[in-house]
């Protein structure tokens, strides 16, 4: 068997698809996560963060705990105070989504229950974060993101 030669043009075509390939798979994981980026939490950090203690202080003065669970095609969601009693706030808003993207978020009307606030929603298996912000009756505001795992 006889061997053949590598040129200086076989090193370099190597080379260059090597590069070419690793290149290719970076502009596509690029592309995907720029399309599948959900967005920003806040317009300006800066300004969020001057009053964040404050906010969060008010938050922990409220005592409450949320709890979310999926069962049969409903969502509960929990909100407690210390002593574990359910309560009903003033105004309640969420948002149910995937942590990766938007294209699947939904708005759910909850009503008020003895177990909680529900409302039907279809969800897939996987991880749903739910951004809820609530006002409590004295006018402080809420604001929790509540990570659902469903299997």
């Amino acid at each position: 068997m006889e061997m053949r030669e590598i040129k200086g043009w076989h090193v370099f075509a190597g080379f260059a698809a090597a590069f070419a390939i690793i290149i290719s798979v970076n502009l596509v994981l690029a592309v995907s996560a720029i399309r599948t980026f959900p967005g920003l939490e806040v317009k300006n950090s800066y300004v969020a963060s001057q009053t964040f203690d404050e906010r969060r202080a008010a938050q922990d003065a409220l005592g409450w705990d949320v709890a979310a669970r999926h069962q049969g095609g409903v969502l509960t969601l929990a909100i407690r105070d210390r002593e574990g009693r359910v309560i009903e706030v003033d105004a309640l808003e969420a948002t149910v989504g995937r942590a990766t993207h938007v294209y699947a978020d939904v708005t759910p009307d909850f009503r008020m229950t003895e177990s909680g606030y529900v409302a039907p929603v279809e969800l897939g298996d996987g991880n749903w974060n739910i951004r809820m912000t609530a006002r409590a009756p004295d006018g402080t505001p809420f604001a929790r993101r509540v990570v659902l795992i469903k299997e």
